[in-house]
């Protein structure tokens, strides 16, 4: 499936891309010390920082991903920005000041400032390059997925692209380069997702409703559809739907990778087996994302994304920016109002993908419903014109988020592999850049949301237990904390590895096993938390003797002073 290549679509894609890179480089061109590339020197302010972090948090995973879940799985997707969302409220509550009054600059930082163990610190490096790394894939997968419905190129070009310019974006001014670019994409991404949306949805609402119907939705002109990877689907009413010019069974089909399904003008659309088959089915809540045990899906999405949201580095990254506490509690409460904002219309253009895109509900590829949908809804030149701003905010989505990641991996690896300095910083940055870029060319493929839906299960399973225990528990060990994060670390990343390279489905594995792999984070979290508690209260004597004063300046307010300043 691809969208009509428009020069316009073309001067959006190279203005999003281009854009960025003047951005940064008029934003770091300033940028000399250490400081400035780890954290902008402690200089960023509330409102212009939850910018930033809410244009690097809403990732391909939110533009695209989030409308392409609603689309295919209905009312049960929408606990993925619920819980986006609603991770913010554990951070304003619990992390945001205390994690700044510290004075780490990165999360392994903050593990040797509070455990005085540089095994710990070593251990929480690994995790957060992990973490990071986990989440760069799919990004990069994402641009590779647009460039080529937008402009039919090739993904690994898109792959390519995407990830040198992060680097360079990354390497010319670090974190005060970055924060600059990512609060304009926010604003970009906003007007991107925000305007279609109310256009489509007067358009739906002056004379279209087949929201409701009881059968799946029927395509109003004759529509090729190229399917991409081997998909399970259900064919309702077969009349006028062909497979590979053969024409296609009532019932369940298997439709092989190259396959082509063509369907005459008002046919009913396949959908994929795993999704709700009517739209009374799709409307309801209960139906889970696809599997056999909806509750236990729904709960453990609702762990992973509300604690994940917790542990991810690029985000805590962000309350180091702050200049004190205060500022950072007042950047985490108007990022929770930016995300607000901004999910209400990836889940109206989900509802509405099943109007005008439904073809993607016959391959799977859900992702691509957003950048379709304008053209395909209007048409003509204000069709064009809403494709190409959509392609904007697309390029800017994979650019902000990926740029923050580079940053972390760039920071934690400058700071504890590499003498600590501008140029490590950009050595680590190019390295940290060009790992995912080849990950991401080789490995396999899920839905934006689901992928990242995984990551935040690794982050809730590893650094979230570290950061509320070592922030609010006194009798964290590093022995305690170190166990920890290697169970979760362990048993979270086996389940991303068996989800993407497809043993569950291969295996066709069914029932606890299936679903706790699909969706570990119900699992992981407990055996996290239960591990470190247990092994810190097994080794209590090795609580760092100034545990006390290390408190004192996490919880208690600037003014009094004991706060604490570091300098890389």
């Amino acid at each position: 499936m691809t969208a009509p290549i428009t020069v316009l679509t073309i001067i959006a894609v190279l203005a999003a891309a281009f854009g960025t890179l003047a951005a940064g480089a008029y934003a770091g061109r300033g940028a000399r010390s250490t400081s400035d590339f780890l954290v902008a020197s402690r200089s960023i302010g509330p409102g212009w920082n939850a910018a930033a972090i809410a244009g690097e948090y809403l990732s391909a995973a939110s533009f695209l991903g989030v409308a392409g879940l609603v689309a295919k799985y209905g009312a049960d997707a929408l606990w993925y920005p619920i819980g986006f969302t609603a991770g913010y409220l554990a951070l304003l509550l619990f992390v945001s000041s205390p994690l700044r009054r510290s004075g780490a600059y990165t999360v392994p930082d903050f593990a040797e400032f509070r455990l005085a163990s540089t095994r710990a610190r070593k251990v929480a490096m690994i995790v957060v390059v992990g973490i990071c790394v986990l989440y760069l894939v799919p990004q990069l997968q994402g641009a590779g997925l647009s460039l080529n419905i937008l402009l039919g190129l090739p993904p690994w070009i898109g792959v390519t692209a995407i990830g040198l310019l992060v680097i360079g974006n990354v390497v010319g001014g670090g974190m005060r380069s970055v924060t600059f670019a990512q609060a304009v994409q926010y604003w970009l991404k906003l007007t991107a997702i925000a305007v279609p949306a109310l256009a489509l949805a007067v358009l739906f609402l002056h004379g279209d409703d087949r929201l409701g119907e009881p059968l799946p939705p029927r395509v109003e002109t004759a529509t090729t559809i190229s399917v991409e990877r081997t998909v399970s689907v259900t064919v309702d009413d077969p009349i006028g739907v062909r497979i590979d010019g053969a024409p296609a069974a009532r019932g369940t089909v298997v439709v092989e990778q190259g396959s082509t399904v063509r369907l005459a003008a008002g046919s009913a659309t396949p959908v994929v087996s795993d999704a709700p088959q009517t739209g009374a089915q799709w409307a309801a809540s209960g139906g889970g994302l696809g599997g056999d045990h909806p509750l236990y899906q729904v709960l453990s999405l609702m762990v992973a994304t509300f604690l994940g949201a917790v542990g991810l580095p690029h985000v805590l990254v962000r309350f180091y920016t702050n200049p004190d506490g205060r500022a950072a509690r007042r950047t985490a409460l108007n990022v929770i109002a930016a995300l607000s904002v901004f999910y209400l219309f990836p889940t109206v253009l989900g509802a509405l993908a099943r109007i005008w895109t439904p073809q993607v509900l016959t391959t799977g590829n859900t992702d691509a419903a957003v950048l379709l949908l304008p053209t395909a809804a209007i048409g003509g030149g204000w069709g064009a014109v809403l494709g190409s701003l959509v392609a904007a905010g697309a390029i800017a989505a994979f650019l902000a988020t990926s740029s923050g990641l580079l940053v972390s991996i760039a920071g934690v690896m400058s700071t504890d592999l590499l003498p600590a300095g501008v140029r490590s910083f950009r050595i680590s940055a190019l390295i940290g850049g060009l790992v995912p870029v080849g990950l991401a060319l080789g490995a396999g493929t899920l839905d934006l949301s689901r992928s990242v839906g995984l990551v935040f299960a690794v982050s809730a399973a590893t650094l979230c237990p570290l950061l509320l225990l070592g922030i609010w528990w006194r009798g964290l060990t590093a022995v305690g904390a170190t166990a920890g994060l290697v169970v979760g670390g362990i048993t979270s990343a086996t389940a991303v590895v068996l989800v993407v390279s497809g043993v569950v489905d291969d295996a066709a594995a069914a029932g606890w096993p299936a679903a706790i792999v699909d969706y570990p984070a119900a699992v992981t979290v407990p055996l996290t938390f239960a591990t470190m508690i247990a092994v810190s209260l097994a080794t209590r004597a090795s609580v760092p003797s100034g545990v006390a004063g290390i408190f004192a300046a996490m919880h208690v307010p600037e003014r009094l002073g004991l706060g604490v300043e570091r300098t890389p």
